[in-house]
């Protein structure tokens, strides 16, 4: 895939689809700055596979819940690199309740991890970005955010407002040169998904056309696509990757 920009900050890409997707955006010829929030080792190993394979990466520790953390982050990297070329807005959590046993901090605290930072995230990459009329944003939602699903209004709500402010943030950034996308993933392969028993795994997977859970190169591959030149007349669209499950 073709890239005209250097660098991409993925944030929560310590583990899991983020760190897949820092590997599959570096093996593109990408500088990937890998954020972590707690999992300094792994952040770290992620940086260590990426330049094992001839990439290149640096390793960014902060909070994305944090406003002045990931405001100053973003400049530490335009002040070390020239310019922010790509953003993934990846980090996230759950706080998986019942909406009738769920408290306000419970919805706020998944509120403000996944749709607040996100905000903040865009707004920083949008003055970066606009100083050199071009850059490109992908933010990594949900199929829940399209969907619903009980047990999780809290995060279906984060990733929800994630696609609605995407396509805003697409509007006002257009005439800048500046896309903002959004990716859906259904059920993927990671850490959490391998915790499943077969009979939970058997009941997910009969309600995907395609009867498999996704794996997170696939994930990271389409997060590629939008953020590449090949996706240059791409904006403000949601990009489902879900085996079928939801159309």
């Amino acid at each position: 895939m073709k890239f005209s920009g250097k660098n991409v900050l993925v944030t929560g890409s310590s583990r899991g689809i983020g760190a897949q997707i820092a590997k599959v955006l570096a093996g593109y010829g990408l500088k990937v700055w890998v954020n972590y929030r707690s999992g300094a080792t792994e952040a770290e190993a992620v940086k260590n596979a990426i330049l094992e394979a001839g990439g290149e990466a640096e390793v960014i520790g902060f909070d994305v819940s944090d406003d002045s953390a990931f405001t100053n982050a973003i400049k530490t990297i335009v002040t070390t690199d020239g310019e922010l070329s790509y953003l993934v807005n990846n980090a996230g959590i759950t706080n998986d309740k019942l909406a009738l046993r769920m408290k306000n901090e419970d919805f706020m605290s998944v509120i403000n991890a996944n749709l607040t930072s996100a905000f903040t995230g865009c707004r920083e990459a949008f003055k970066a970005m606009r100083k050199k009329k071009f850059g490109s944003v992908v933010n990594v939602a949900s199929i829940v955010g399209e969907t619903g699903n009980a047990g999780q209004t809290n995060y279906a709500a984060s990733k929800g407002g994630l696609i609605a402010m995407n396509k805003s943030f697409a509007i006002e950034a257009a005439t800048s040169g500046i896309r903002f996308n959004t990716v859906t993933p259904g059920f993927i392969a990671t850490d959490m998904t391998d915790e499943l028993n077969d009979e939970v795994k058997a009941s997910f997977t009969s309600k995907i056309p395609m009867a498999r859970f996704g794996n997170p190169s696939e994930i990271a591959e389409a997060t590629a696509f939008l953020l590449s030149d090949h996706s240059s007349y791409i904006t403000g669209e949601t990009l489902k990757v879900n085996g079928g499950m939801f159309m």
